[in-house]
């Protein structure tokens, strides 16, 4: 009988295929007290198991395939982090020497209570760190078993000694498979290319969850959240992997088969249109010239935006360069030199295009590293000590950064941008630490470039005074995701509420509108940065408010080019004006 079930759509595309299930290795943990002299020997079982998982991954960490994603690095680096954890040894220790609990009880109830801390975390993104360490425990728990990586590749026929998804399958091992698990680490995503599942689903995740970052840079079609959906699906039952609606059809009908069949190789012909546009000038019909820009966050990511066709780097997030260094065995923050190389690295990667280096955005919700977090307690870390207001109450570090950054300008174009300014006594502060940064330089006789300044307006306070911004600075670049969090007081990660962001609030809509109308006026540069930018339902209404300059993920450049070279923005402008007076905006952009 077919059945769908629900989960989160986190990347795109359309898979179809037999399933392969992985069970939580949790779910079947043996639960009995041990001797006082199996003490010491329960312990030894842990420590051995997890160092088998500390020389996996490091192992898999040396044989980084070069196309791989540089996300997969960062995130086996965050599951060697919580490897060490000393919460997570030293608790287990504790269940099995004072409670006698057996190693894999210790392990599993440590773990949950660890979970609940993570649970208490105001951070989105912190919160879904617990399925990091969720995977780790399930890692080690595997090791204990003698269970190897649920996502080996598959034996192929006649190579030998079938693997144990080939016995399940048995004479099905030459149609596609997908892979239905509880989650998936970050360590068995890195085998996702080389083993022959075309899609994925799992019960828990989010959209800003490893699984999900990974499976969007590596353009696997996946399903996070679908909640059972490893307890509803039966091993080899077809299933068909809905990526754009965030659906998992089991058992489907011959009917819905051949349907999805057909939007599948739609959307391979679909791609395979897009990619003949890299080449195509992003020219409206009525010949506006609209700049297509990515988001980047390491200096090796240029490649991937030059293969996409974009004409710069519209955002570099520079905060990757000091994230989780002390768990790498780097000194805590990266000094001038390493932080001049990396950005030369990138603008040099550009081969001449612009470059924009958003300075570092991070505070008390972000920590550099895990530990950093000590004791503290933060209420509402969104509105806490971030981005330029942590770099202003660190000058020293904060004109380090500004001196790599002018440095870096001398070999190519570069655009500083500044994140999270409200107050006109922080664009004094600011300007005066560049202006700093450049006479230390000189009395070095360090060579340095220029560069162009702009400010990031993703408060409500910075766009009702956009004249004093345009005062300072050369540029703006508006940052949809917190704009949108900011103006509506909604948590994003607090399910209560989430259905209430919405980015085509009129309120919304207006900020952004007249922050492109007054740059436009001045003759001013505006970009837009966040997800709106890479998201084609929107193209079509950014062109008519005006905006001329895009910057997203590689991977949605030549989508929203398609938007581009098929719209007459001149005759948008009226249809936009419409948007904007309307009190459900959503519904006019279906039109």
């Amino acid at each position: 009988m077919t059945f769908s079930i629900h989960g989160l759509a986190v990347s795109r595309g359309i898979s179809i295929g037999r399933a392969v299930l992985v069970a939580s290795s949790r779910a079947d943990v043996a639960h009995y007290f041990v001797e006082v002299d199996k003490i010491d020997a329960e312990i030894t079982r842990v420590r051995v198991a997890r160092n088998a998982v500390t020389d996996e991954i490091t192992r898999l960490q040396k044989d980084l395939p070069k196309d791989a994603p540089h996300e997969l690095a960062a995130l086996l680096d965050v599951h060697l982090m919580l490897l060490q954890d000393e919460s997570l040894i030293s608790g287990v220790k504790h269940w099995i020497t004072d409670r006698y609990y057996n190693a894999e009880w210790a392990l599993t109830t440590q773990y949950e209570i660890i979970a609940r801390q993570f649970d208490e975390m105001e951070d989105e993104y912190l919160r879904e760190r617990k399925a990091d360490l969720e995977q780790v425990v399930e890692r080690i728990l595997r090791s204990m078993k003698g269970v190897g990586s649920p996502v080996q590749p598959l034996n192929r026929p006649g190579s030998g000694r079938k693997s144990q998804q080939d016995l399940l399958l048995d004479d099905t091992t030459d149609v596609p498979l997908v892979l239905v698990a509880h989650d998936i680490s970050p360590a068995d995503m890195l085998q996702f290319k080389q083993s022959v599942f075309t899609g994925f689903a799992t019960d828990v995740g989010g959209k800003t969850s490893h699984t999900a970052i990974v499976a969007r840079s590596m353009d696997i079609p996946a399903v996070v959240g679908a909640r059972s959906a490893s307890q509803l699906i039966k091993q080899d039952d077809w299933v068909i992997i809905d990526g754009d609606a965030g659906v998992l059809i089991v058992d489907p009908s011959p009917i819905i088969l051949a349907e999805y069949g057909f939007k599948q190789r739609q959307g391979e012909l679909e791609r395979e249109r897009l990619n003949r546009l890299k080449n195509t000038p992003s020219l409206t019909l009525d010949g506006q010239r609209v700049e297509l820009l990515a988001n980047i966050e390491l200096p090796e990511d240029t490649a991937g935006a030059v293969k996409a066709g974009a004409v710069g780097v519209g955002l570099f997030r520079s905060e990757f360069l000091f994230m989780n260094r002390e768990s790498k065995g780097l000194k805590r923050l990266p000094n001038e030199e390493e932080q001049y190389q990396a950005y030369r690295q990138a603008i040099e990667g550009m081969h001449g295009l612009p470059v924009t280096i958003r300075t570092v955005d991070i505070g008390s919700d972000k920590p550099l590293d895990r530990n950093d977090r000590g004791q503290e307690t933060h209420l509402n870390p969104a509105l806490g000590l971030r981005a330029i207001r942590w770099s202003l109450a660190d000058p020293p570090m904060f004109l380090t950064q500004l001196r790599a950054i002018l440095r870096a300008a001398a070999h190519g174009q570069v655009n500083l941008l500044v994140p999270m300014l409200a107050h006109a006594s922080e664009i004094r502060q600011t300007l005066s630490l560049i202006d700093q940064a450049r006479a230390m330089l000189d009395s070095q006789g360090t060579p340095y470039g220029p560069v162009r300044l702009g400010a990031m307006i993703e408060i409500p306070a910075a766009a009702l005074t956009l004249k004093l911004f345009l005062r300072y600075f050369d540029f703006l670049s508006i940052g949809t995701n917190d704009l949108i969090q900011y103006t509506l007081a909604i948590d994003r990660a607090d399910e209560a509420v989430a259905h209430l962001y919405d980015p085509c609030h009129p309120a919304v809509l207006r900020l952004i509108a007249d922050t492109i109308a007054e740059c436009n006026a001045q003759g001013k540069g505006v970009s837009v940065c966040g997800e709106m930018a890479g998201d084609v339902a929107m193209t079509r209404l950014l062109l008519g408010l005006g905006l001329r300059s895009f910057s997203m993920h590689p991977s949605r450049i030549l989508a929203v080019k398609q938007q581009v070279v098929r719209a007459d923005a001149g005759k948008l402008q009226s249809w936009a004006a419409q948007v904007l007076a309307s009190e459900e905006p959503a519904a006019l952009l279906l039109d």
